[in-house]
């Protein structure tokens, strides 16, 4: 195992706890100018299909209602929302928030015809939605910064209609070993050069690695949304594991 389940936290900007909250928020107000640009570099530009294999699994029927939380610059958002639904996407970040505000003014976007999505800054732990609001909910990759997992889950159950589908999409742990240790040797060597290089320091994404520590990834995730009542938990594996789609549904009896 290249890193102990209990190991102590030694990134700036991910911290346990009560600071956790505010040292991500500084980490995003860091990254945001150049975000995309580095989810591109250091995934090879593969977290296009993966956020594309999000939205076929989501189902979108049109004029359905979906929340993407820790919607970051807008990528799900936008995605959900070529795919016919009305989108609220909803992050603490302003910085992100704003790159993804103007994302959706400019006319690349504009003369795509899709509709307007609401953007809005809260915590995806205590949104502002009614009960059982949303046909869709996703969150990808924000699930293992939030203060409490458990939180962020149940957060999710709660505004999703029955019926609803909810999906979360994330950094995972793979099963095999020798495929794990290499996942993490890159996590651990060459992602912080990303943040060296184009963020001024190394642990702007040294900090995926810490995040990982302690977050129950896909298997976690799926035994959660069973525990919450989703009907059949899903996992889809991607790229032998380093990511993972889960989805779950609430039933039309919760």
């Amino acid at each position: 195992m290249p890193f102990s389940k209990n190991a102590s936290m030694s990134n700036k900007f991910f911290q346990p706890g009560g600071r956790r909250a505010e040292k991500v928020n500084d980490l995003f107000a860091t990254i945001a100018p150049r975000y995309d640009l580095i989810n591109d570099l250091q995934s090879f530009g593969l977290h296009r299909w993966w956020k594309r294999k999000l939205i076929k699994l989501a189902q979108v029927q049109p004029g359905e209602k979906a929340l993407d939380l820790c919607c970051g610059t807008g990528d799900v958002s936008f995605a959900l929302a070529r795919a016919g639904a009305e989108v609220t996407g909803l992050d603490f970040s302003a910085p992100m928030l704003a790159v993804a505000t103007k994302r959706s003014l400019n006319t690349q976007h504009s003369t795509l015809n899709i509709p307007a999505i609401r953007f809005l800054q809260g915590d995806a732990q205590d949104t502002p939605f009614p009960d059982q609001h949303f046909d869709i909910v996703t969150i990808s990759y924000g699930l293992r910064n939030l203060a409490s997992f458990d939180a962020g889950m149940r957060e999710m159950w709660r505004v999703a209609k029955p019926g609803g589908r909810l999906l979360v999409l994330d950094f995972g742990k793979p099963d095999n070993g020798a495929w794990r240790s290499l996942y993490f040797a890159y996590l651990r060597w060459f992602v912080p050069v990303f943040g060296r290089i184009f963020c001024g320091d190394s642990e702007t994404h040294a900090y995926i690695l810490e995040s990982l520590k302690n977050y129950p990834a896909q298997r976690g995730v799926a035994s959660k949304m069973k525990e919450l009542g989703c009907r059949d938990p899903q996992i889809h594996n991607l790229f032998g594991g380093m990511m993972s789609i889960n989805v779950g549904v609430r039933p039309l009896d919760s």
